[in-house]
């Protein structure tokens, strides 16, 4: 999965979830919740 059909799946844009994986932004609780779901990992993982 390409990170812009990841975003997609999140209902993000490409660039947001950009910035969120380089930690210039913080996601949401909510919009990490869902990515870890898409990619079935859990939320801890994501740090």
């Amino acid at each position: 999965m390409t990170a812009k059909d990841l975003a997609t799946k999140v209902s993000i844009s490409a660039p947001y979830l950009s910035e969120i994986e380089s930690g210039k932004k913080a996601g949401s609780l909510t919009v990490l919740r869902k990515i870890a779901q898409t990619v079935n990992v859990d939320i801890d993982d994501l740090a």
